[in-house]
């Protein structure tokens, strides 16, 4: 006797007890990008669209850049037309980020990651509400890790909503909720993402560089210079 979709039912264990869940409800909660930007748009557009007018640039914009620095806790929302210099637009608190000064080494060492990355996927269905995964490892962290003689190095660094974080940013629901639309209607391949151990940009210096791989002082001095041409006015 055939079954009816809609009553097939899975058995899923919680806690050491088995739950029944139709395959309709499980579907039920996994949503399209296209779904979330729907579901959040509206809210979004109207925290962000009228501080693009007051800066004069389109919304959604051509390009971003966004500025997580470590230190400071702090992710920056930098965007603009096709050419020509990002202008500031704001910045948001976050709320969670575990590690120190100093780059992702290895899986499991906790580190946000540092230098320069792209976004790699939306996630609409994260456990942490909504999240923007990064491309880390990049072709820079594996050309040094394979100078380094070092494996295993983790992956799956989020930008994403909650208020906590093992190696990712959380940034809470509402800010997740703006970064994962701005994204979405911005396109991901006009992305830039920069990851810094503290705002080069106030003369902020980092410790103990010693304890880092050789290669981390050039990476700075790149950061430095980057971070040089995003200057508030």
């Amino acid at each position: 006797m055939r079954r009816k979709r809609a009553h097939f039912l899975r058995c899923i264990f919680v806690t050491g007890f088995s739950v029944l869940i139709s395959q309709t409800q499980l579907r039920a909660e996994t949503k399209t990008i296209d779904e979330r930007v729907a579901e959040f748009g509206a809210k979004v557009d109207s925290r962000l669209a009228p501080i693009f007018h007051e800066k004069k640039i389109a919304y959604p914009p051509r390009r971003i850049a966004l500025l997580g620095f470590k230190n400071e806790k702090q992710l920056e929302v930098w965007a603009g037309g096709e050419h020509g210099k990002l202008k500031f637009i704001r910045a948001y608190p976050v709320l969670a980020a575990s590690g120190t000064a100093g780059p992702k080494l290895r899986e499991g060492d906790k580190q946000v990651p540092e230098g320069f990355y792209k976004i790699a996927s939306l996630n609409p269905n994260s456990r942490f509400h909504l999240a923007l995964r990064v491309d880390y490892p990049n072709d820079f962290d594996r050309a040094h890790a394979k100078e380094d003689h070092r494996e295993k190095l983790g992956g799956d660094i989020m930008i994403h909503g909650n208020h906590v974080s093992t190696g990712c940013l959380a940034m809470g629901d509402e800010a997740a909720e703006d970064l994962f639309v701005l994204a979405a209607k911005t396109g991901i391949a006009n992305i830039r993402v920069i990851f810094s151990p503290v705002d080069f940009r106030s003369g902020a210096g980092v410790e103990n560089t010693r304890k880092m791989p050789a290669w981390t002082l050039q990476l700075y001095e790149q950061l430095k210079s980057e971070l040089a041409k995003f200057q508030q006015k």
